[in-house]
């Protein structure tokens, strides 16, 4: 009992078991913080040490030799997809100089880097009430110019009938709403002449005879979006990007396929340089992500159709042999304008990095409740914003006020407004590299209210 640590564990009603630290009565996980100065690790910012400890920390850190392993990879380049904080070319072509007409001169600037929920709350909540109601009064206009034609298209193929009809392995995770999201993700896919399902058994678009393409699935979790695509289409080659570790992933079921090459590539799309994946080099393929959070749906853009400096003078497509891509979008209160695919298209709107951050805070209104299927579909949303422009007239209230008064179903159809016109910029900028692109809603919002989808063909592939 003595060389036990002292913490009483109420609820085990004993004694913790650890050992105590040396001139201690408690173990490292009970004995008080330290008053020290304490610094994020380096090499794992979600965790933190203390400054006096940081040099030997950092030797030790268990995630080191996983770091030292990923940069010595050959498509591991730091950076290479995140874009810029400030386009200045861009910028001055425009004629841009400041923070433009919808922000107020008492409004802060944000930071640069990591902007986060509760800076942009911040920010928003220090508008005065004109400008508040002027940005509502943008977002309305910006949004009935450019988003009134996104379709819905909620495909189901017979492809997936396996799928559908759960003829499945039962040790694969089945959860309806999920399957109904990856089927129609194929399915349109399947419509927009990427892949085909023919009778005579050719399970994917070979176009010029190089046979069934690869597979990219960005921030592929436990991968079951490639799971069901290897299942119905027989693609053959499969490359997993995801930063993170999963239990009960979809390898060990893809891996007991025949011939079926799989490799997953632990990495943050940031840092992905996908035409030094030796593997990759000389084969087309599909990109495909599920619900990519944020900016991860700008990086996977640029990995897969940005263009990078070679050799400070040369100019060039990250990897031509691009096939088609589907990527559904979420999160996208997460999006930093850095990382942002299409500044030219926010800036000739009059849409400035302030007012992006603003409207990239608005979005997280459109999830923040179980809307299901009394969402109001937002072409029909002018009696909402109407309700939320009379509100105005004769207040002294602030901002938080304003919004605090706000219905729920109010804050719903500014918020989805903010991701459409976020997502449409994304859509522009994919048609201006080529691609034959469109962007629907390929599940109703019932299923889930991240229901956008931005689907896309090379056309020299067709």
């Amino acid at each position: 009992m003595e060389n036990r640590c002292k913490f009483w564990l109420p609820k085990k009603k004993r004694f913790c078991a650890n050992v105590p630290l040396n001139d201690s009565l408690f173990c490292g996980n009970h004995t008080a913080r330290s008053d020290g100065e304490w610094v994020p690790c380096p090499i794992d910012p979600s965790h933190s040490v203390l400054s006096e400890n940081l040099e030997g920390h950092v030797r030790r850190c268990p995630l080191l030799k996983q770091v030292e392993s990923l940069t010595n990879q050959p498509f591991y380049q730091k950076g290479i997809n995140a874009g810029k904080e400030d386009d200045h070319d861009e910028i001055e072509s425009l004629g841009v100089e400041g923070p433009g007409d919808l922000a107020s001169s008492n409004e802060p600037v944000l930071g640069a880097l990591g902007i986060v929920s509760e800076m942009k709350r911040n920010a928003v909540y220090s508008m005065t009430v004109p400008d508040f109601y002027k940005l509502v009064e943008k977002i309305e206009s910006v949004h009935e110019s450019l988003c009134k034609d996104i379709r819905d298209s909620y495909k189901v193929t017979e492809a997936c009938a396996m799928w559908i009809k759960r003829e499945v392995d039962r040790k694969i995770p089945f959860q309806e709403k999920h399957v109904m999201q990856q089927v129609s993700i194929l399915g349109n896919l399947e419509d927009f002449g990427v892949l085909k399902n023919s009778e005579g058994g050719e399970r994917a678009d070979s176009g010029d005879g190089n046979g069934v393409p690869a597979v990219v699935e960005f921030g592929a979790g436990r991968g079951y979006l490639t799971q069901m695509l290897a299942d119905c289409y027989g693609i053959k080659k499969v490359f997993l990007v995801e930063r993170k570790s999963y239990k009960l992933k979809a390898d060990r079921s893809l891996r007991q396929k025949e011939s079926l090459i799989l490799q997953r590539l632990r990495i943050d799309i940031e840092d992905l340089n996908l035409n030094a994946v030796e593997s990759l080099r000389g084969g087309q393929y599909l990109a495909i992500g599920k619900h990519l959070c944020g900016p991860a749906t700008d990086l996977t853009l640029r990995c897969c159709l940005g263009e990078h400096l070679q050799s400070n003078i040369e100019w060039r497509s990250v990897n031509p042999n691009l096939r088609g891509l589907a990527i559904a979008t979420c999160c996208h209160h997460l999006c930093q304008w850095k990382h942002y695919i299409n500044k030219k298209y926010l800036l000739e709107l009059g849409i400035t990095k302030e007012v992006f951050h603003a409207i990239t805070w608005f979005t997280s209104w459109a999830v923040d409740a179980d809307h299901g299927a009394n969402l109001p579909d937002v072409t029909d949303c002018r009696p909402h914003l109407e309700s939320i422009e009379r509100k105005q007239c004769g207040t002294d209230d602030g901002v938080e006020d304003c919004v605090r008064n706000m219905k729920a179903v109010e804050r719903a159809v500014l918020g989805f407004m903010c991701k459409q016109i976020i997502d449409m910029g994304r859509l522009m900028w994919m048609k201006e590299r080529g691609l034959e692109a469109e962007f629907v809603k390929y599940v109703p919002s019932s299923v889930s209210p991240e229901n956008h989808l931005l689907i896309g063909r090379c056309t020299n592939h067709s």
